[in-house]
């Protein structure tokens, strides 16, 4: 039996792997804004589920939801940083409260429930912090530039996580789902529309799933499997065609640089 403590479960992926560990007998702390959201996991689960409210951009919010469910159950072995909602909008048409409210939720709410939970994981010598990341977490597309930064940023913290915290037993895995048939496009948030960028819009509305539809409820034993290896990855893909999209981008990256390689020396000096 693993003890969880995930945000963002009242809807989609988080809802999905909340109930995964439930049924087959984990204890799981699930945090949502909207504690009226989370009723029917303590009708269903009982005992097996404590529900929280938590505001993820509430850092003060988290240490305490933190060491609530460590005093209560002694232990903490998945920490799934979830919580996370899109803002969509060309780069020039995003506000400057919509970026900082990305940023906010999606970056620095899973950089704070880290921070809350490291001390008791490096006590108790094990744990597994799991991010919830994105396809735009290792490739960036246009209208999602905000979203893409918050991945991005949060790919770039996890790497460096995992070394610092890899003496203490503790794993790091970023998941990076592609298309899933989940509430997430339709809960987005979207700027306000530049005339300009119309043809944008029009193009992405012509082609909004290009990875398809996969069934969210798929994941739920994948991310059972994934937390039970001795080893895990620090990434993995959830979904089709995401590793040929991936080895297409960092051909095309290879390829730049070392077209440009004797300008990038020339620039050390001497």
């Amino acid at each position: 039996m693993k003890v969880w403590f995930i945000t963002g479960t009242s809807k989609g992926f988080g809802r999905v792997w909340a109930e995964a560990a439930l049924k087959r007998g984990d204890k799981v702390v699930a945090t949502a804004r909207n504690l009226e959201s989370l009723k029917a996991l303590n009708d269903t689960y009982g005992e097996n589920v404590m529900t929280l409210a938590l505001d993820v951009t509430d850092r003060a919010a988290i240490f305490a939801a933190v060491k609530q469910a460590y005093d209560t159950y002694g232990r903490l072995d998945v920490v799934l940083n979830n919580a996370g909602y899109g803002q969509l909008g060309a780069a020039e048409e995003i506000s400057e409260q919509e970026a900082r409210d990305q940023l906010e939720t999606n970056l620095f709410g899973a950089i704070w429930v880290t921070q809350a939970v490291l001390p008791y994981l490096r006590e108790q010598g094990s744990g597994h912090i799991v991010q919830n990341s994105s396809i735009g977490g290792v490739n960036a597309f246009p209208y999602a530039s905000l979203y893409n930064t918050s991945k991005w940023a949060l790919e770039g913290f996890s790497q460096a996580l995992s070394q610092e915290v890899q003496p203490f037993g503790i794993k790091v895995t970023l998941i990076e789902p592609v298309g899933y048939a989940t509430d997430w496009s339709p809960s987005a948030k979207v700027a306000r529309p530049l005339p300009a960028y119309e043809p944008l819009r029009e193009a992405r509305a012509a082609n909004p799933r290009p990875f398809g539809a996969g069934n969210p409820e798929a994941t739920g034993p994948a991310l059972l499997k994934l937390v039970e290896m001795e080893q895990p990855p620090l990434r993995i893909f959830f979904g089709k065609g995401a590793h040929e999209m991936i080895h297409a981008e960092y051909g095309k990256r290879l390829a730049e640089w070392d077209a440009f390689k004797a300008l990038s020396e020339e620039a050390y000096g001497a």
